[in-house]
């Protein structure tokens, strides 16, 4: 017999002993209810069964801090819509426990009764192997730590009473494209998968509607704004595939959390988006969160047009990252005025048309009395447009680089400068040279979220990076003479 023989043989008496375990222990969890929700019912079932009251008394309560925790009212919450919807959204807070809630009840649908078998159930996590590896793992730990059934299976792939389970890394989704019979798919922080493999994850999940109708379940903290949760949560309710369900921190106080710990978690900058639902992106890595908050001050934000007969004399200036299609066209506008850099106009725009935005442009030049405008060199029809209107010669190569600072339209070689810019905006913000109104809060989001490696700006890591793009530009004329003397 050779080794590859043996191997055979104990991998087919390993599958007949798993088979085994998985029919004995289906025999006493079928039909078992999921969980009682009614105390005194609950009670009454323990009694009666010696403890095999519900599936989760049987498998094991899950814990926190080493102490079992029962289900609470946001998990029956939960439990009952998961009953009259098959796809759900869930928008939550970190630590509720609604990845593990909803792996407990992957597992009681494979076991309560014959009717999943020879089905397939999918998990699709971030590209990260190790995260799919952990999640098929936590699921035979229901099993294994009880010594209820032991598994012989590979990392990413478990099976429950003829249900294969399988994890699926978001940047390897084409071999779940070609499945049967698909009866549950799970897509767990899916606001953090690469942006580029959102659409993708949410496309083949909901390609098996019209075969097999499967329960097809979104559940994340929030992550970065315009991200795949705030798309879905923005859609019509009439037009929405969706339940949606949003579960912030309070739903957990009390329960899952103490007082003392939503506290501590107040003091961390990362607690509106961990905690309280908001879309703020991953906190970054270039400005400190104390300077970006000594920035925000209330302040009146001049807008020429309604005092056009007497306007206020302030010079401002423009910062243009041109984008269009799928890219966005970001704006922003400042004006230096007692000794400080202040914004007056911060967006971007999306699926820009020329024509369109170059209207925009004008309007802003002349609401708010804009002197000078700092765009990317990359966009040479707009920027030849923008000149057009303004009355300077639109062939601008062939002027000397040296003049080209006294232009009223200043390209500027983005790929060139960008560290600089970058660099340039961060003394600013150090030093306290800007102020920030509240309401430009996709720019103070970008500011919260900007990652960038050896100077270089991570554009899917950061936040409406298309307005951080322009601020840099806007903020290129202000230089410093002394670190008590800005001058534009």
């Amino acid at each position: 017999m050779t080794f590859k023989d043996l191997k055979k043989i104990v991998a087919t008496n390993n599958n007949q002993l798993q088979q085994q375990q998985t029919t004995l222990f289906s025999s006493i969890v079928w039909d078992k209810p999921f969980w009682i929700w009614n105390i005194d019912e609950h009670k009454m079932a323990d009694i009666i069964t010696s403890g095999d009251c519900c599936f989760n008394h049987i498998i094991g309560l899950p814990k926190k801090n080493a102490q079992d925790m029962p289900f609470f009212d946001y998990e029956k919450l939960l439990f009952d819509i998961l009953q009259l919807h098959k796809h759900i959204w869930i928008k939550k807070a970190t630590g509720l426990g609604i990845t593990e809630c909803m792996l407990r009840y992957m597992a009681w649908l494979c076991l309560r009764n014959n009717n999943l078998q020879g089905t397939q159930m999918c998990i699709v996590t971030g590209p990260r192997i190790d995260l799919a590896i952990t999640l098929i793992d936590r699921m035979k730990r229901l099993f294994i730590d009880k010594g209820l059934i032991t598994f012989d299976s590979k990392e990413t792939v478990i099976e429950l009473n003829g249900v294969h389970i399988e994890v699926y890394p978001s940047h390897h989704l084409d071999a779940m494209r070609g499945l049967s019979d698909v009866s549950f798919v799970l897509l767990d922080e899916a606001d953090f998968f690469p942006p580029g493999q959102q659409q993708d994850a949410r496309d083949v999940s909901e390609r098996y509607i019209g075969k097999s109708n499967p329960w097809i379940i979104m559940v994340s903290t929030p992550n970065a704004p315009d991200g795949l949760f705030e798309r879905i949560e923005k859609e019509p309710e009439e037009t929405c595939l969706y339940k949606r369900l949003f579960l912030d921190y309070s739903y957990g106080l009390g329960t899952i959390y103490t007082e003392a710990e939503i506290a501590a978690a107040k003091a961390s900058p990362s607690f509106e988006r961990e905690y309280n639902l908001k879309y703020l992106g991953l906190i970054g890595n270039v400005f400190h969160v104390k300077d970006i908050e000594a920035a925000i001050k209330e302040y009146k934000i001049v807008e020429y047009l309604d005092d056009i007969t007497n306007p206020p004399y302030l010079q401002e200036v423009m910062g243009l990252d041109p984008g269009w299609g799928v890219s966005s066209f970001g704006i922003v506008v400042t004006h230096f005025v007692d000794g400080l850099v202040r914004i007056v106009h911060a967006n971007q725009y999306t699926r820009s048309d020329h024509s369109e935005t170059l209207l925009v442009v004008q309007d802003l030049i002349q609401r708010y009395n804009v002197t000078k405008v700092l765009i990317d060199g990359s966009a040479p029809s707009f920027i030849r447009a923008l000149k057009m209107q303004w009355a300077e010669r639109p062939d601008y190569e062939n002027v000397d680089k040296k003049m080209r600072e006294y232009m009223k339209v200043e390209p500027v070689s983005f790929g060139v400068e960008h560290k600089i810019l970058l660099y340039h905006t961060k003394f600013l913000l150090e030093n306290h040279y800007l102020q920030i109104h509240p309401c430009f809060d996709k720019l103070l989001t970008a500011l919260r979220s900007a990652w960038a490696k050896d100077g270089v700006l991570d554009k899917e890591l950061t936040s409406f990076d298309d307005i951080l793009d322009a601020f840099r530009l806007c903020l290129r004329p202000y230089r410093e003479k002394s670190q008590e003397d800005l001058i534009a």
